[in-house]
């Protein structure tokens, strides 16, 4: 069971609301700060603390699991286009050594230009999660790019492509329930990795 401190949340550059939040929160372990989080619609902090308590091969591993969670979405509106799984099979092949850094840039770009409309953010999920994923092996920035694509920005746009797809079948109550269930997913993925569920 992991425990959450302020001089913790200090030492990873929390910013000051999120500790206030966490002081205001009384919760102490990691497993329940993320479930209230999620409840309490602050899943930016969630994401924050897990980013910065994984380690890089774990960042890695989330980014593609946050892509992959997706890609349905955007391949049943785009069943033709294949790029974003592309990608997501070369950050794979590239942390198995199968395939070489410029292959699996390469891969991402090409899903970073797939089809422009509500579902392109499913796509730019999982390329750029991809394409941070593969490059984290060999860049200085690295671990910054990994931790960005496992968490704000691009996880950001694959759980926004869930309520993206679902608005057109779903009422507003129905498209909350999907938001905060992958993002549950999301969320859980992360616990897992560091053993916590």
């Amino acid at each position: 069971m992991i425990k959450i401190t302020v001089n913790q949340l200090k030492k990873l550059k929390a910013c000051q609301s999120g500790i206030d939040w966490f002081i205001k929160s009384k919760k102490k372990t990691l497993k329940t700060i993320v479930s209230t989080c999620l409840k309490n619609n602050k899943v930016e902090y969630a994401r924050w603390l897990l980013k910065n308590l994984l380690t890089k091969e774990q960042n890695q591993l989330w980014a593609i699991y946050s892509a992959e969670l997706v890609l349905s979405i955007f391949e049943k509106h785009y069943s033709t286009d294949d790029r974003p799984r592309k990608a997501i099979q070369a950050a794979k092949d590239f942390r198995a050594d199968k395939i070489t850094i410029t292959d699996a840039v390469y891969a991402a770009t090409a899903a970073a230009n797939a089809a422009a409309n509500a579902a392109v953010y499913a796509a730019n999920a999982a390329a750029y999660a991809a394409a941070y994923a593969a490059t984290a092996a060999d860049t200085a920035y690295a671990v910054t790019a990994v931790a960005d694509a496992a968490n704000a920005t691009y996880v950001a746009y694959a759980d926004n492509a869930a309520v993206n797809a679902a608005n057109a079948a779903a009422d507003a109550a129905n498209t909350a329930a999907i938001r905060l269930k992958t993002n549950k997913k999301i969320m859980n993925y992360a616990l897992k990795l560091l053993g916590e569920i």
